[in-house]
C-alpha cells in the first residue's frame, strides 16, 4: 500500500510540474503554478516560510517523502531505475547492494551551494539545485518535442479550416544551456539505470539537508530481525543502497520512503511505522497476513503489482524546425535581426535588478518557457550561466504580460501587477543614426515613435535649417525626421527594436538598467 500511494502521488506531481514547463500558451500555470512553489530550494531563496516549514516538518513526520514524490528530477530517476531492472530492456532485477554513505562528499557539495549563493555565484546554484536540472531538461528537451506535436495539429486544423491550435516557433534559445541540459540527462540517466539514486545520495545538496531531517522522523522503515532470515532481497532492491541487511540496519539519511523493500520481503521483516510501535504491529501484521493467506487460499505476491510508472526519458537532441524565408511583399527576402551589444542586459521586470536576480535565480528555466514573445533566454555569461535575460530580435515585452513573475519559484522575479508593468523601467532606448533608414535612405519611417506604449519617442527634424534646392533653382526645406528619446519616460520594453525595419542592425535599441525603478 505504501509503494502504491507513493507511485500515485509522485506519478500526479511529475506530471503537473512535466506540462507546467511544456505549456506555451500559459492556461496550465494557473492550474499547476503551485507545484512549483514547493520546491525546497526555490522556496529557501523566495524566503517562502510556509513552504519551507511545511516540508520540514513532512521530512520530520514521514522522512524523505519530498525525494520520492515532489522532486521532479527524483521521481524521474525512479522511472529509468525501473526500466533498468526490466529484463525485456536488458535490465537486471535484484542489481542492487549496500554501499557506505559518501558523508564528505555530500556535505562538501552542500557547503559549495551555500557558498555560492551567499556569493551570488547564479551559475553554480544552476548546476546544482535538483528542480532546476529537471527544468531545463524539460524547456530545452521536451519542449520542443511538444512543441512539435502541436505544430502538427495546427497543420492538420488548418487544412480543415479550423484555428483550434496554432503554430508555434522551435529554436535554440541558448547553446550552453542546451548542452548543460543534455549532458545532465545524460549523466542522470547513466546513474540511474546502473545505481538508482546514486545522484540523490552524493552529489544533491537538497537531498543531503533533508537526509540530515529524515534521521529524525517519526515514521521510519526498520528491520524486525526475528523475523528477517537475511536473504538480502530488500538491500538488493534498494535504489539508495542504505540497506544493510547484514547487520539488519537502514541508514535513514539516504532512505526515500519508496517502499521498494517492504514488497520484497517475503517475511514481512520490514515495516514502515513508528520503532516503538513496531513489536505490536508487527505480529498484528502477521496474524492478519496468516489469516488473510488461509481465507484466499494464497498469499498476494506483491513483487508482481503492476502500478503506473512514468516513462521520464527524454531526447539528447532537440528538433529544429527550418524556418520559412520571410519576405517584403513577395519582393526581397527580410534579413534576420543581430542582437546588439549591450553594456548592461536587461532583466526581466519584477527582477528589481541584476543583484537580486542573480542572488536568487536557480535558472530553472520557467519564466524563460513561459514567455510568449520569445524575450527572455538563458544567459551564457559563466558567472550568470542559465539565468534569464531579455532580447528582442524576435518579440519585444509586452505591455499586459507578467506571466514571467506570476511563475518564478524562487523570487527571482517578484510577482507584479500589469500597472506595475507599464511604470517599471527596466532599460531605456538608444538612437543609432547609422542605421536609420531616414538617414541610410532618405525616406520617412517613423515606426519606433508610433509603437512605443510608453509615448516616449517623438520624431524630430534633424536639420531644421537645412535646405536644398528644386529643379527650378528655387530653396526648398529638406525635412527629415528621426525619433528622439525621452529617456524618463522610456520603460525598456523593446517595441521600437523589435519593429524597427533597419536590418540586420536596428537603429533603435534598448540598454539595459542595472537596477529597475518606477517612471
Amino acid at each position: 500500500m505504501l509503494r502504491k500511494i507513493r507511485i500515485v502521488l509522485a506519478a500526479a506531481m511529475f506530471t503537473m510540474i512535466t506540462l507546467l514547463f511544456l505549456d506555451f500558451t500559459g492556461t496550465l500555470r494557473h492550474v499547476f503554478g503551485w507545484t512549483a512553489k514547493t520546491q525546497l530550494l526555490p522556496a529557501v531563496l523566495a524566503l517562502n516560510v510556509v513552504v519551507v516549514a511545511v516540508l520540514v516538518v513532512l521530512t520530520l513526520v514521514f522522512g524523505r517523502i519530498y525525494c520520492s514524490v515532489i522532486c521532479p528530477l527524483g521521481v524521474m530517476q525512479d522511472g529509468i531505475a525501473h526500466v533498468g531492472r526490466n529484463k525485456k530492456l536488458g535490465g537486471k532485477r535484484n542489481r542492487y547492494r549496500y554501499s557506505k554513505a559518501k558523508t564528505a562528499l555530500r556535505w562538501t557539495m552542500v557547503a559549495v551551494l551555500v557558498v555560492a549563493a551567499l556569493a551570488g555565484v547564479g551559475s553554480v546554484v544552476a548546476l546544482l539545485a535538483p528542480y532546476s536540472s529537471y527544468g531545463r531538461m524539460a524547456a530545452n528537451l521536451l519542449q520542443p518535442i511538444y512543441i512539435t506535436g502541436n505544430n502538427i495539429l495546427a497543420s492538420a486544423a488548418e487544412s480543415m479550416d479550423s484555428y483550434a491550435f496554432y503554430h508555434r516557433d522551435i529554436w535554440l534559445r541558448s547553446w550552453p544551456t542546451f548542452v548543460v541540459a543534455a549532458v545532465t540527462f545524460v549523466v542522470i540517466a547513466v546513474l540511474a539505470w546502473r545505481n538508482g539514486r546514486t545522484y540523490c545520495n552524493t552529489i544533491c545538496p537538497v537531498g543531503t539537508v533533508l537526509g540530515a531531517l529524515s534521521r529524525l522522523s517519526w515514521f521510519k522503515i526498520h528491520i524486525d530481525e526475528s523475523k528477517c532470515v537475511s536473504c538480502g532481497l530488500c538491500a538488493k532492491n534498494c535504489k539508495a543502497a542504505c540497506i544493510d541487511s547484514k547487520n539488519h540496519t537502514i541508514d535513514h539519511s539516504r532512505c526515500v520512503v519508496c517502499g521498494d523493500c517492504i514488497g520484497k520481503c517475503h517475511t514481512h521483516a520490514l515495516v514502515y511505522g513508528h520503532p516503538r510501535k513496531s513489536s505490536g504491529s508487527d505480529s498484528e501484521q502477521q496474524s492478519a497476513t496468516t489469516k488473510a493467506g488461509q481465507k484466499g487460499g494464497k498469499a498476494v505476491d506483491s513483487s508482481r503489482r503492476n502500478f503506473l510508472v512514468l516513462a521520464a526519458t527524454a531526447t539528447t537532441a532537440t528538433l529544429m524546425a527550418q524556418e520559412k524565408k520571410k519576405v517584403d511583399g513577395g519582393l526581397a527576402e527580410i534579413e534576420d535581426k543581430v542582437a546588439p551589444e549591450r553594456a548592461t542586459r536587461i532583466t526581466p521586470p519584477g527582477s528589481l535588478s541584476a543583484q537580486n536576480l542573480a542572488l536568487h535565480c536557480t535558472g530553472c528555466q520557467l519564466c524563460v518557457a513561459e514567455c510568449p514573445n520569445d524575450v527572455l533566454r538563458p544567459s551564457s555569461d559563466l558567472r550568470t550561466l542559465m539565468q534569464p535575460y531579455a532580447s528582442y530580435e524576435r518579440g519585444y515585452c509586452r505591455p499586459e504580460c507578467t506571466r514571467c513573475s506570476e511563475v518564478c519559484p524562487a523570487g527571482a522575479i517578484r510577482k507584479i501587477t500589469d500597472a506595475d508593468k507599464s511604470a517599471i523601467q527596466v532599460g531605456h532606448a538608444v538612437w543609432i543614426k547609422k542605421n536609420c533608414i531616414p538617414i541610410t535612405d532618405g525616406v520617412a519611417c517613423g515606426n519606433c515613435a508610433r509603437h512605443c506604449p510608453a509615448g516616449a519617442i517623438t520624431m524630430v527634424e534633424l536639420n531644421p535649417t537645412a535646405a536644398t534646392e528644386t529643379a527650378e533653382g528655387e530653396p526648398e526645406a529638406k525635412k527629415l525626421m528621426v525619433p528622439a528619446v525621452n529617456t524618463e519616460r522610456c520603460i525598456g520594453c523593446g517595441a521600437c527594436e523589435n519593429l524597427c525595419p533597419a536590418r540586420p542592425f536596428s537603429a533603435i535599441y534598448v540598454e539595459g538598467h542595472e537596477v529597475h525603478r518606477y517612471v
